[in-house]
């Protein structure tokens, strides 16, 4: 019940303040009037923001309680210690929230073992926050599924811009016509880089959209998605094509992994498939895919006799993978020439690996002979790409040219600027969902 007061009557204030009256007082003289104000209207619970607040240092947990409290249209559920095991954290998120936000400091190993059962076991967003900026903990955090990373002290500013993020891409009922956009990554001669790039383009897809991705490896028959990721797959493309007429949404999830990034995978078998693949089982695969996720990502290698598949869909972008090489170029011409002559701005070239000062041809020449001037140019950075390669690691992790011009391309192919805004030292947002 709210309670307007009009006069300045102190002791009348406090004593209704006493019993739990929201109190609005308005002092018009010598005249007193009391009115019973009807009670605000809260939001609908689709519309409210869930969170759930883990915390054993009660100043820090209500120091963010406190800044979660002046941010609209949130309802916050505080537990003030971690579960004595990870078995309880079902029964202690028995709740639907949306966020979970968790305390590292209090015991780091702990909090993150609980952070990454929380992101395998469900599909909410988890943030923790620390009064530590130590770059180990935050690849710690991102690798466990952590999607932002508070520094303390924390301005509720801040945490209400990280809860808009959230906010933005809650999940919701997705509508049966709604498909995912679809990105094929196509190599002119083997060994250009295009499992590199497809794969560092994957997740920054989805670092920078904050949606669903999935990577689909058809680098038939020795595709490399899964070794760049460091993923021991036990399920690949063979058994999707194996069992095409039963595919659907569900057996599609049992079939892929969940890099440490958000990025789902469907790689492509340890072994030699023994099941032949046809256009219509390709067309089937990728309509389900999209159906699930907004964004895929292909791996073709280079595939060229894909090219009268679903993968080639003038709805898909191609982004073509060269070199300044002679076979190379002669190659892109002819598939250009021959197959992507009327695809427009859906086709889209990449020069890997390239380095000006020590160019074969000059730019006339290169431009001649794509037919076309090539929309990216990876900057050649053969120590860092061997690197990540040999330790299983992503690109998207440093911060290198190669990296900045990849997730340029990915900012541009989820419709943002290309050029990232700088985020404030206190919050570092990871993935997607």
């Amino acid at each position: 019940m709210r309670v307007c007061i009009i006069d300045s009557r102190a002791i009348l204030t406090i004593w209704l303040f006493h019993f739990g009256l929201d109190v609005d007082v308005l002092d018009w003289g010598s005249v007193l009037t009391i009115s019973f104000l009807p009670e605000p209207t809260e939001a609908p619970d689709s519309e409210l923001l869930s969170v759930a607040l883990i915390g054993p240092d009660e100043a820090r947990r209500n120091s963010i309680a406190a800044a979660l409290a002046a941010c609209p249209k949130v309802r916050t559920h505080e537990f003030v210690s971690y579960p004595a095991t990870l078995a309880e954290l079902p029964r202690m998120l028995d709740q639907d929230h949306d966020v979970v936000m968790v305390d590292l400091d209090a015991d780091p190993e702990l909090a993150l073992k609980i952070v990454e059962s929380i992101c395998d076991d469900s599909s909410r967003t988890v943030m923790v926050f620390s009064a530590r900026t130590d770059h180990n903990l935050v690849v710690e955090a991102m690798r466990a599924g952590a999607r932002e990373f508070l520094v303390l002290p924390l301005s509720c500013n801040e945490l209400a811009k990280a809860l808009e993020r959230v906010s933005i891409r809650r999940p919701g009922v997705r509508p049966k016509d709604a498909v995912g956009s679809f990105f094929v990554f196509l190599g002119t001669k083997g060994g250009c880089g295009v499992t590199t790039l497809a794969s560092n383009f994957a997740v920054s897809l989805a670092r920078e959209s904050h949606e669903k991705v999935l990577l689909i490896d058809f680098g038939l028959p020795l595709g490399d998605v899964a070794i760049h990721l460091g993923i021991a797959a036990e399920y690949s493309t063979e058994n999707a094509f194996r069992d095409i007429a039963r595919l659907d949404t569900n057996l599609l999830s049992t079939l892929l992994n969940r890099h440490s990034s958000g990025v789902y995978v469907l790689s492509a078998p340890a072994e030699f498939p023994v099941t032949a693949v046809n256009p219509e089982q390709i067309e089937k695969l990728l309509a389900i895919a999209r159906q699930s996720f907004d964004y895929v990502v292909i791996d073709a290698g280079s595939r060229i006799d894909l090219m009268n598949s679903a993968l080639f869909d003038v709805m898909g972008t191609i982004y073509l993978v060269t070199q300044i090489g002679v076979s190379e170029l002669r190659n892109a011409n002819r598939l250009i020439s021959q197959f992507f002559a009327t695809r427009g701005r859906k086709l889209q070239i990449v020069i890997n690996r390239y380095v000006p000062q020590n160019m074969l041809f000059d730019e006339e020449h290169v431009h001649k002979a794509l037919t076309r001037t090539p929309q990216w140019k990876i900057p050649n950075d053969s120590v860092s790409a061997r690197r990540t390669r040999n330790t299983s690691t992503v690109l998207m992790q440093e911060n290198s040219p190669i990296s900045n011009e990849i997730r340029k391309m990915a900012r541009k192919a989820c419709g943002l600027s290309e050029e990232e805004i700088p985020a404030k030292k206190s919050i570092f947002s990871f993935f997607g969902k």
